[in-house]
């Protein structure tokens, strides 16, 4: 058997504000709109994967980008060109910082922010792209 797609679905009592931050404030792209029962909204996100980490990894990643632990069993990650810009543009539409972006061991730039429903998101700038960025300027 062959996954052919990955999806998160998020229950939220307030749909409107969470639509408009996933939407608006990390520039998830909208696809289908439900609206038979109720409303549900999809959203395509690049490409997905499942990291799965036992509670020692988690709590070594947890350290790196916050200091402590302070994710539960499931955090979401979201690859961005410019973590300080994505950053900005999710706080604004109603994200938590949780910690400001810190250059990780393995050379990308993370921030872990907390989503209105309370979800913690890593948003992370790839070493390569942090590369590009330098040679630019």
């Amino acid at each position: 058997m062959t996954v052919k797609s990955f999806r998160v679905v998020l229950t939220t009592n307030d749909f409107a504000r969470a639509v408009a931050f996933y939407r608006d404030g990390l520039g998830l792209d909208p696809a289908a709109l439900w609206t038979d029962n109720g409303r549900g909204q999809l959203f395509l996100a690049g490409e997905a994967s499942l990291e799965i980490f036992d509670p020692d990894y988690a709590a070594g990643v947890d350290q790196i980008e916050v200091g402590e632990r302070v994710s539960g069993q499931i955090r979401f990650a979201f690859e961005v060109p410019d973590v300080r810009a994505a950053m900005a543009r999710a706080l604004q539409y109603g994200a938590t910082l949780v910690h400001e972006p810190v250059l990780t061991p393995w050379g990308d730039l993370n921030v872990r922010l907390r989503s209105p429903e309370g979800l913690q998101i890593t948003l992370f700038q790839s070493q390569n792209e942090l590369e590009a960025e330098e040679r630019k300027g």
